[in-house]
């Protein structure tokens, strides 16, 4: 069973235990964590007893919730109560235990989902691969020798290789769809400001989002509605009424405008990746296309948002430890510190603009469809990659199409497409804020047909 909902009903229905289910993913992660690395911390205790009182609601004739027994892990940029959140960085690591639980986790809990361990993830969520220098590369599982993506690598390859069947990550600007389609699952953004961020641990903080990785689209669904609701300790969470998107997972979509994105979207990409875009297409039976304008700036001010919140963030640190910073990371942060102040206002400025310019585009298309990275998964350690014919670099490119939707907050869903003997490649589906139940409707009808790779 790889997908959360039919093992909650079976764990349910009494056909297998909560703590059968969890010993069996434990089993699993220790097995197969000292080469894949997704995990920095394993929960086992309080897992095993998690589930022994679910089991105990059942045979009590209570209901446990609708994730009943299902295991998860999360990123470890969520506070977990108990636990050091370490955020990948070495630092972190003297801090003083969480006291409680991110507000996911204990929505989660509530659930009746188990907690069974902490995520492996790039230092601060500052990169693209999870090549972090402190805790370990993290190892795609369709090819040990790759990366797995970033900044959320653990949590999707966790989800990738079967060790649970759904996780927990963050996105600034791509750090949950760039592993998503590099490992082959879902990765689902919601709108800014839809989940809340209680409880974790920001890197840019009117950027940061945080969101899913599964195996199937009503597993997507059925967390993100248990997921929602406002939140008094973070407020940025939105107060906007709480829309259930697993009843309407099944409707009709045959009055939906999808277009496919063009210019930026067809440009500098392999051409795996472009035909993965058509194979989408083709399947929505799409063959309009539509121009998201400014793309390339808004990747642009993303990135000058992006290190001039983070340095700031951590500027006190930078002063006085540099040497205990991931050196890539903090080159990063220290050319974000040097910015002009006038540079972050006018990408804010340019931002707002930007914004009112894709709510126009919006106007005339429900859903658009892009590539979700350039290329399948780089080697590890790998530098370049040669793109439309020119060397550039394989970390800050690798969210070449991400960064400018997360740069407005927009809703996006990285969808796993299958690739002929290939690694795995996404396609983003897009939609304008808060139409979340429409990028899933669409994602279900892909699903029943043979594209999608899990």
């Amino acid at each position: 069973m790889k997908d959360a909902v039919s093992i909650a009903e079976n764990v349910l229905s009494g056909k297998v235990s909560a703590k059968e289910i969890t010993q069996a993913a434990l089993t699993r992660i220790v097995a197969r964590n000292d080469e894949l690395n997704c995990f920095t911390k394993i929960i086992t205790e309080t897992a095993l007893q998690d589930a022994e009182n679910i089991d105990r609601e059942i045979i009590e004739g209570k209901n446990p919730g609708v994730l009943a027994g299902v295991s998860f892990a999360v990123k470890n940029l969520f506070d977990i109560a108990g636990l050091r959140t370490l955020a990948g960085a070495k630092i972190n690591a003297e801090n003083s235990p969480a006291i409680e639980d991110a507000t996911a986790i204990r929505r989660l809990k509530k659930a009746g989902a188990v907690l069974v361990g902490a995520l492996n993830m790039d230092e601060y969520a500052y990169g693209f691969v999870t090549e972090n220098a402190h805790y370990g590369t993290t190892h795609n599982p369709h090819d040990l020798k790759r990366v797995a993506g970033g900044s959320s690598g653990g949590s999707a390859a966790a989800v990738a290789a079967g060790l649970v069947p759904f996780t927990l990550g963050s996105d600034t600007n791509g750090s949950i769809r760039v592993p998503a389609a590099l490992c082959g699952v879902f990765g689902f953004k919601p709108t800014y400001g839809r989940l809340s961020r209680a409880g974790v641990k920001l890197f840019s903080s009117s950027l940061d989002h945080i969101g899913t990785f599964t195996n199937s689209v009503r597993d997507i669904a059925t967390i993100f509605d248990v997921l929602q609701g406002e939140d008094e300790k973070d407020p940025i969470c939105t107060k906007r009424p709480i829309i259930q998107c697993l009843p309407q997972l099944n409707n009709d979509i045959s009055n939906l405008k999808i277009a496919i994105a063009d210019d930026y979207f067809t440009q500098n990409a392999e051409i795996e990746a472009l035909e993965a875009v058509q194979k989408v297409a083709e399947a929505l039976n799409v063959s309009e296309y539509i121009t998201i304008p400014e793309a390339k700036i808004a990747r642009a001010a993303a990135f000058i948002i992006t290190a001039c919140e983070g340095a700031n963030l951590h500027l006190d640190k930078l002063k006085n430890r540099p040497q205990d910073f991931d050196f890539a990371t903090r080159d990063r942060f220290l050319a974000g510190a040097l910015i002009p102040n006038n540079w972050y206002l006018q990408a804010q400025r340019f931002r707002r603009w930007y914004r009112n310019q894709v709510r126009e585009v919006f106007q005339n298309v429900d859903i658009i469809i892009a590539p979700t990275t350039p290329i399948t998964a780089p080697l590890i350690g790998q530098q370049t990659m040669i793109l439309n014919g020119k060397e550039i670099l394989v970390r800050p490119h690798l969210g070449l199409f991400t960064q400018p939707l997360s740069f407005i907050g927009l809703p996006v869903l990285s969808v796993p497409i299958k690739q002929e003997n290939s690694l795995p490649l996404g396609v983003q589906l897009i939609a304008a804020p808060y139409n979340e139940a429409l990028i899933l409707q669409v994602a279900a009808t892909l699903e029943k047909q043979d594209i999608i790779s899990v």
